[in-house]
């Protein structure tokens, strides 16, 4: 027995935005709004004490991606000598 479809309802949704400027139905207030919208949630001004462990974050970030990007080359020159060429 065939399943009766359920009738489509749209939410409102969107899925992939297709106002891209030089179509025919672009509408340049979209876009306005959303640079109004994106520039009014701006991040909140830091202080010092917010700045530094912001920079300290990043910092460790980066050594972090750093050491472990050294230990597979590393290793890889380690397996290179003792199997490889060997």
């Amino acid at each position: 027995m065939k399943k009766k479809r359920e009738k489509f309802v749209d939410d409102g949704r969107t899925v992939a935005n297709m106002n891209v400027e030089g179509m025919p139905w672009y509408d340049r207030k979209t876009e306005e709004l959303k640079k109004r919208n994106a520039s009014q949630s701006e991040l909140p001004a830091l202080d010092r004490k917010g700045r530094l462990a912001l920079m300290g974050g990043v910092i460790a970030a980066g050594l972090l991606i750093g050491a472990v990007f050294a230990a597979v080359m590393f290793l890889f020159l380690l397996f290179c000598v003792k199997v490889w060429f060997a």
